[in-house]
């Protein structure tokens, strides 16, 4: 990975990734263990692939990309937290643990245990009701929970870091995939729409936002890509890196989609277009976790 290519592996994953979620946004749970997701960052004696998190980022950028509604990315992203009887669970395709953001549950619908965060660790989730809540964006589905307590302990409080590293870090690969894809419609619709005589993609005013979008996402895909590579071999600057790239892409991905928007003109502006569930998931993203400014924040204080 250092040389910023990737190997014909990791580049087989993301084609397969990529053909599997246009072929079907919402796949389930046995239908991503079949596919051998669930147990990529799960070690070979848990009965995992034993991969890490850079092949991690490589599905959550397809995710982000295909407006997908998969547990993956949060079973993911708590993977380090769950003992290795869980772990080997969810290599099976048998659990899909989700960490519980206060009362909150992210992919509730398919979600089959749920963490919470305790004083001193994380626990889980026994005896609760949660009820599912409606939202802005359909594909990111959300409950709420009522009742329960804390059960058996699955790890220390320690590793809480390392889990929002995690997060950040699959947030920004997602949100690189989002604005990928918001581009690439942009891209191809003014190569197609003519007016005055001319296709649009012609006219300096409609190519030149669209090709700094262009600029800003490949730098936000490096952030991304190196924030995920650094929590892959886990390098003591990997939070920093990981607040970096979230900050930046999630930022990015809102004002691609609002240029993308911007270029399809009045179409692009009705709730009925394609673009909006993209500006949905980017505006998700950049609320979830904690904001561009926040992190910024963080990374001001850890810098001076």
């Amino acid at each position: 990975m250092a040389s910023w290519a990737w190997s014909p592996e990791q580049e087989a994953l993301r084609e397969q990734a990529r053909a599997v979620l246009e072929r079907s946004p919402a796949p389930t749970l046995a239908e991503i263990a079949e596919l051998g997701w669930t147990a990529i960052s799960v070690p070979e004696e848990h009965g995992g692939l034993g991969l890490g998190f850079v092949e991690e980022a490589i599905l959550h950028e397809e995710i982000g990309r295909g407006l997908a509604r998969t547990v993956f990315s949060s079973t993911a992203v708590i993977l380090p937290a769950l003992p290795p009887e869980e772990q080997a669970r969810v290599a099976a395709g048998e659990a899909a643990w989700v960490l519980a953001l206060g009362p909150l549950v992210p992919h509730v619908a398919e979600a089959t245990d749920v963490a919470i965060i305790g004083g001193d660790g994380i626990y889980e989730l026994v005896g609760a009701t949660i009820e599912a809540l409606e939202t802005v964006d359909e594909t990111r589905p959300v409950g709420v929970v009522a009742g329960g307590e804390a059960g058996r302990l699955l790890s220390s409080s320690e590793l809480l870091p390392l889990i929002r590293t995690r997060s950040l870090a699959a947030l920004a690969c997602e949100a690189c995939g989002v604005a990928s894809a918001a581009l690439d419609l942009a891209v191809a619709y003014t190569k197609e729409r003519r007016q005055f005589g001319r296709v649009i993609g012609t006219y300096q005013a409609v190519a030149h936002p669209l090709a700094t979008a262009y600029v800003e996402l490949e730098l936000a895909r490096s952030l991304s890509l190196r924030a995920a590579w650094c929590v892959a071999t886990a390098t003591d600057d990997a939070g920093l890196r990981a607040a970096a790239a979230k900050a930046y892409a999630a930022e990015t991905a809102v004002t691609v989609c609002e240029r993308a928007i911007q270029a399809h003109g009045g179409i692009g502006f009705t709730w009925e277009h394609d673009l909006h569930r993209y500006y949905k998931r980017a505006l998700w993203i950049r609320a979830f976790e904690a904001s561009s400014a926040q992190l910024r924040s963080e990374i001001a204080d850890r810098l001076i």
